[in-house]
C-alpha cells in the first residue's frame, strides 16, 4: 500500500493567525527564546515560562483551521490508513479540521504534563495555575507539554518509522531549520515541498549552495492554503 509522509511546520498555521517565532514580527522579537523555551529558562523562572505558555494557549482559543488544515483532513478521508502526518506545530488546528492521525513532534499546547509520573491531560485553553495537581499521582510538579530547547523529543523516533513505511514525502510550512528535511527528501523517489519562498539549506555546518526545494521532486511556491489544489492533484496522481 502506498503511504504519504507529511512533515508540517509553523507556516501551516501562520495563515490562521498563529504567530511564528522566526518571521518578521515573530515571537522571538518579543521574547528571549532561551528564557521561555529552554530547560535552563524553566529552571530559572518557572512562573515566567508558565505565563508564556498560558498566553500561547489563550491566543490559540480563537484561531480557526485554514484551507490547508482542511485539505490534510480530506487526504485522511480519501486515503484511510495511507497518511502519516508528523507536525512540528503544538496547536490543535489539524485536529479541529478533522484530522485523526496526527503525530505532534514537539508536544501539545493544550496539555499539561506531570513531571513526577509523566501523565498528560487536556486543559483546553485554560491557564495553568499554582493550584494545579496531577489527576493521577497528585503531584504539584506540573508543566506545559511542549518540548523545550535542551531536552529530547521522543516523538522524533517516529520520523524514521514513517520514512520506512512511506513512498511519497510532503513538507509544508517548514524552513528546515528545526528538522533538516533535505536528508529525509533524499530517502524518497517522490517528494513535494510547499513554501511561499525559497529557503537556504542550512545545517549545523553552515549553508549549502542549493535551496531546499532543489532536493525535492516537486516545489509549489505558494502558501499552504493556496497550494491545496495542486497538492491534492499530485497526491492523486501518485496514489492512482
Amino acid at each position: 500500500m502506498h503511504k504519504i509522509m507529511i512533515i508540517s511546520g509553523a507556516g501551516l498555521s501562520a495563515e490562521s493567525g498563529i504567530r511564528t517565532f522566526r518571521d518578521n514580527d515573530g515571537l522571538w522579537e518579543e521574547y528571549d527564546v532561551m528564557q521561555v523555551c529552554s530547560t535552563q529558562g524553566w529552571e530559572n523562572d518557572r512562573e515566567l515560562v508558565t505565563q508564556f505558555y498560558n498566553a500561547r494557549r489563550n491566543d490559540l482559543k480563537d484561531k480557526l483551521p485554514n484551507a490547508a488544515h482542511h485539505a490534510f483532513a480530506r487526504l485522511e478521508q480519501l486515503y484511510p490508513g495511507q497518511v502519516i502526518h508528523l507536525t512540528q506545530n503544538v496547536d490543535d488546528l489539524l485536529e479541529r479540521a478533522g484530522c485523526k492521525e496526527v503525530i505532534h513532534l514537539h508536544g501539545t499546547l493544550r496539555d499539561l504534563r506531570c513531571e513526577e509520573c509523566g501523565y498528560t491531560w487536556d486543559i483546553a485553553f485554560e491557564a495553568q495555575n499554582e493550584h494545579d495537581a496531577c489527576p493521577v499521582c497528585e503531584s504539584d510538579r506540573i508543566r506545559h507539554n511542549v518540548v523545550m530547547f535542551g531536552e529530547s523529543a521522543p516523538a522524533y523516533a517516529k520520523i524514521y518509522t514513517a520514512i520506512s513505511e512511506s513512498d511519497f514525502f510532503i513538507a509544508v510550512g517548514t524552513s528546515g531549520q528545526v528538522i533538516d528535511i533535505v536528508p529525509i527528501a533524499g530517502e524518497f523517489a517522490h517528494s513535494l515541498i510547499i513554501n511561499p519562498k525559497r529557503e537556504e539549506h542550512v545545517t549545523a555546518f553552515g549553508s549549502f549552495e542549493k535551496s531546499i526545494d532543489e532536493y525535492f521532486e516537486h516545489f509549489i511556491q505558494k502558501g499552504a492554503s493556496a497550494a491545496v489544489d495542486e497538492m491534492l492533484g499530485l497526491v492523486a496522481d501518485h496514489l492512482r
